[in-house]
């Protein structure tokens, strides 16, 4: 499983010109759901995201969680996180995940970072959707449960 994980003043996610998710203060969090993924993959992916110390203290440093900062998270799930770019130009998505196993996992990683007390919005799974996002900082840090990266 991946995850790019930006740290956001303000998100939100729009399908078929009504807003389905957003958030202020927080992080946005866009989730790819690979073959072979489970349990231990979104426990690993949700314990980042909710855990990932980016938010700055009072003396400037990235130390706080933003669970600490009272933000919250924005998930959309993200197929073409999958691709693999290194034959050719066209990327290929067989590592990706297929829907009716996607699905439930990418709902998991919701509901686990939920029951880390965390206010949650998100994309439509599988809508074509519009990412609208104010990155702070510029702050973006790359997941993968894999630890290939």
């Amino acid at each position: 499983m991946r995850a790019v994980v930006q740290r956001v003043s303000s998100a939100s996610v729009t399908v078929a010109e009504r807003v389905v998710g957003e958030i202020a203060h927080g992080l946005l969090a866009l989730v790819g759901v690979e073959q072979d993924d489970g349990a231990a993959d979104v426990q690993y992916i949700a314990g980042k995201i909710s855990d990932l110390r980016v938010f700055e203290d009072d003396e400037h440093h990235m130390n706080r969680s933003v669970h600490e900062v009272g933000g919250a998270v924005l998930v959309v799930s993200q197929f073409t996180l999958a691709a693999d770019c290194r034959k050719g130009r066209r990327p290929s998505f067989d590592a990706a995940a297929p829907p009716q196993v996607a699905r439930p996992l990418y709902e998991d990683v919701i509901r686990e970072i939920e029951a880390r007390g965390l206010r949650v919005a998100t994309g439509e799974f599988q809508a074509s959707m519009r990412v609208s996002l104010v990155n702070d900082g510029p702050v973006t840090v790359l997941l993968d449960s894999r630890k290939r990266f």
